[in-house]
């Protein structure tokens, strides 16, 4: 494992991983959760890297700031972008950036698929970027994928509005910056993979957020929240089926 180091803060980071042998492997971006909040980091989805290591992609486990830790609005996001962008530099000639997916679980689905959105966020909007990115598609496992909804159910004791710092109506603007519900159909493939069991994001945020933007949804009965990253349960196999779609 290499680190990568896109800032000055500890937590702006990246450990890159990448299959022996494999020359310009297809690249995963993966974006872990837990709600935003500093509690939570990249190292619980370092299963999950190893495994998708093994099954022949390069990945790129990113950190970022979080609520508590210097994160939140606009921060967050801010890095987000910035990790991505030096991740593309970075390995220009070490993998295939035509073959590039973001995978994000929790709240790293719902940064995934606002990072493949930055062209279309208004001007001046943290992590904005003025070209369409580098992503040939996006699997979001159990994403917090609709903000208005997630702030709307008050998941995890108000998480969006100690990202946001309020509601949307406080901050109108910071949901049109962030929400991926708002941001129109998206750019790249996308399937939204979740489980049925889900009491922590229920499936009704994906349903809402895939029938805003017209995006694929697999739903699992029988599947928790945290199976999606389990590469033990049966959930697995039609994650990395999702991943291998997205990417061709």
């Amino acid at each position: 494992m290499e680190t990568l180091r896109y800032g000055t803060d500890p937590d702006q980071v990246v450990d890159l991983t990448f299959p022996p042998g494999a020359t310009r492997p297809p690249l995963v971006v993966l974006l872990h959760g837990g709600f935003w909040r500093v509690a939570y980091d990249r190292v619980h989805l370092r299963v999950v890297a190893d495994a998708l290591t093994a099954e022949g992609f390069a990945v790129a486990n990113v950190e970022y700031r979080r609520v508590g830790g210097g994160g939140g609005w606009p921060s967050t996001f801010t890095d987000v972008g910035d990790a991505v962008d030096a991740v593309e530099v970075a390995l220009v000639d070490r993998a295939d950036l035509g073959s590039v997916a973001y995978v994000g679980h929790s709240a790293g689905g719902h940064l995934a698929l606002w990072a493949a959105a930055r062209d279309r966020l208004p001007v001046g909007a943290p992590g904005r970027t003025g070209r369409a990115p580098l992503v040939r598609g996006v699997v979001a496992l159990a994403p917090a994928a609709d903000l208005a909804a997630v702030d709307r159910l008050g998941l995890s004791g108000g998480a969006v509005r100690e990202l946001l710092g309020g509601g949307p109506r406080a901050v109108p603007e910071r949901f049109a910056s962030t929400d991926p519900a708002v941001l129109g159909s998206p750019g790249a493939d996308t399937v939204v993979v979740h489980g049925l069991l889900d009491d922590i994001v229920p499936v009704e945020v994906a349903r809402s957020y895939c029938a805003r933007t017209g995006a694929d949804l697999v739903e699992l009965p029988g599947t928790d929240h945290f199976e999606l990253v389990d590469p033990a349960s049966t959930a697995w196999p039609v994650v990395l089926g999702a991943l291998r779609r997205v990417v061709g």
